[in-house]
């Protein structure tokens, strides 16, 4: 598997400098190409959010202040992702994904792409044609639009996603760790982490007997990475008096990872929003980057 197309959806400004850094350094590193996508408000989305009873006036109000605040965040989206290439010397090419000639110079290209619809939709539509997603950690204050990406992403689109922290960290993919629990969901994040698992300088496999479940192990991993060039350590971890999830964040970053690899949800959303696990915790307090798959 080969990065060639790295996604950021973009629906506002907020943490958006740390996810345009970090996919900014992946498309460096897989001379990829990197299209941020804005969604803009359409009527399609404003009308069935409005309420019965509401007067003309006021559906035409809600409906100005709506399509107004959108186009303010698409211009502020634009202006921050020009600047970006422009400091990062990432050219910048029109339409969703440059043409490439066999004699084409090689390096890192950008294009802005921009939308209008159910943002849950198009981003999920426009994340299976690209090989990684790149969005930023949710925002905790309630930033709906943020969570909406990030899942619509993970459960609707089959590839892999890097959720990454407010704070923009100094590397990424060079010391990873990956959060190994048995399922399907942790495989499809390996599978989808591999080409960085290859280029990664060290990896580790951390598990622990109250985070497997049936399925293979620790040493069957390691021995699946050695067949693919990758020599990985293995690391048990936990503890009798933290979650599973704070645990192996904790091992992370003794190892000094800054990239962590897991499956996502492998219990329920629902069930993990009442009680907790090891996804949510990582997703509301990762201070790392962390590369995810269900």
């Amino acid at each position: 598997m080969c990065v060639r197309s790295i996604l950021l959806p973009l629906g506002s400004t907020n943490h958006a400098e740390s996810a345009l850094e970090v996919g900014g350094q992946i498309a460096r590193m897989f001379d990829a190409h990197l299209a941020v996508l804005h969604v803009g408000t359409d009527m399609q989305e404003i009308g069935p959010l409005m309420g019965e009873g509401l007067s003309g006036a006021m559906m035409e109000d809600m409906i100005s202040a709506a399509l107004k605040e959108s186009a303010t965040h698409l211009k502020a989206v634009r202006r921050m992702f020009h600047d970006f290439t422009r400091r990062a010397h990432i050219p910048v090419l029109s339409g969703n994904a440059p043409s490439v000639l066999p004699d084409a110079p090689r390096g890192p290209t950008a294009s802005f792409i921009t939308h209008k619809g159910h943002t849950r939709s198009v981003v999920a539509f426009q994340a299976r044609m690209s090989d990684i997603v790149v969005v930023r950690q949710p925002d905790p204050e309630g930033d709906v639009a943020s969570s909406d990406t990030l899942h619509a992403v993970l459960f609707e689109s089959g590839r892999g996603v890097i959720i990454v922290p407010p704070d923009a960290p100094a590397s990424i993919g060079q010391r990873i760790c990956i959060g190994w629990n048995g399922t399907c969901e942790a495989a499809s994040a390996v599978h989808h982490a591999m080409p960085l698992l290859r280029r990664a300088e060290a990896v580790q496999i951390l598990f622990s007997p109250a985070y497997q479940r049936p399925g293979p192990e620790a040493r069957d991993v390691a021995a699946y990475l050695a067949l693919h060039g990758v020599n990985a350590t293995i690391h048990k971890f936990g503890s009798d008096y933290r979650p599973v999830g704070e645990d192996m964040m904790a091992a992370a970053h003794a190892f000094g990872a800054d990239m962590v690899v897991m499956g996502a949800y492998s219990h329920s959303r629902l069930r993990q929003m009442i009680l907790g696990g090891v996804t949510r915790h990582v997703l509301e307090n990762s201070t790392i980057a962390a590369l995810m798959s269900r």
